[in-house]
């Protein structure tokens, strides 16, 4: 009787725990991206200049660093507040740049943002309510990041309008399937550190939106 007792609780325990780290996750996420637009913000209102390909990378990958070494420690909220602020004065001269570059700039940004919305709201709502298991994802996205990822820096380096427009499409599609992942990494067990997966989605959330003005911007741009 009390091992039955014991099989029972211990799966509820399980998706108490699965569902603390879900609630967690999102609710960062919110707080995350609230202070990067506000960053942003900042940034555009004293007319920051971007830092630079090399400074983003530096600032980015060192936040990012130093918020996984210490993600189980209150030092990880911290460096990812420390990170997501710095992405977005980095985001803040790229937006001045299509709101003055364009004469409906304000309206392609709001465009990319209310698509960002849209898919991400859409992509993980789907994997939260049908909990399906989109582990066999992960290896394909990490792959076709990093492949994007060298791809975008060749377009910055040698000027190539062409691939950079490539670079765009694939991490809209490699933003997508990494919104459908981390949750569903969270529910099967995949990942289990709120910090880590509030990560994940905010990145996706970044590069799907930059990427999506990035498109707007050539296919719908009015100068």
């Amino acid at each position: 009787m009390n091992a039955n007792r014991y099989m029972i609780a211990r799966p509820q325990a399980a998706v108490l725990e699965t569902n603390k780290v879900i609630r967690n996750t999102y609710l960062l996420l919110s707080m995350t991206l609230l202070f990067s637009a506000m960053t942003a913000g900042v940034s555009m209102a004293l007319n920051l200049p971007h830092p630079g390909l090399l400074l983003t990378l530096v600032g980015y990958f060192g936040l990012l660093f130093l918020t996984a070494k210490f993600r189980n420690s209150a030092l990880g909220l911290v460096f990812i507040f420390a990170l997501t602020g710095f992405m977005g004065l980095t985001l803040g001269p790229i937006l001045q740049v299509y709101i003055k570059a364009f004469s409906n700039g304000p309206q392609l940004v709001m465009m990319a943002l209310g698509g960002t919305g849209v898919i991400f709201l859409g992509l993980s709502g789907y994997a939260l309510t049908t909990r399906k298991d989109f582990s066999f994802m992960g290896g394909f996205v990490m792959v076709g990041v990093l492949v994007a990822f060298l791809a975008g820096i060749a377009a910055s380096v040698f000027t190539l309008p062409g691939l950079a427009l490539a670079v765009s499409a694939m991490f809209i599609m490699l933003m997508a399937a990494m919104i459908l992942y981390q949750p569903s990494a969270i529910i099967h067990g995949g990942e289990d550190n709120y910090i880590m997966a509030t990560i994940g989605l905010y990145v996706s959330i970044y590069n799907l939106f930059t990427s999506l003005l990035h498109l707007l911007g050539v296919f719908g741009g009015e100068d």
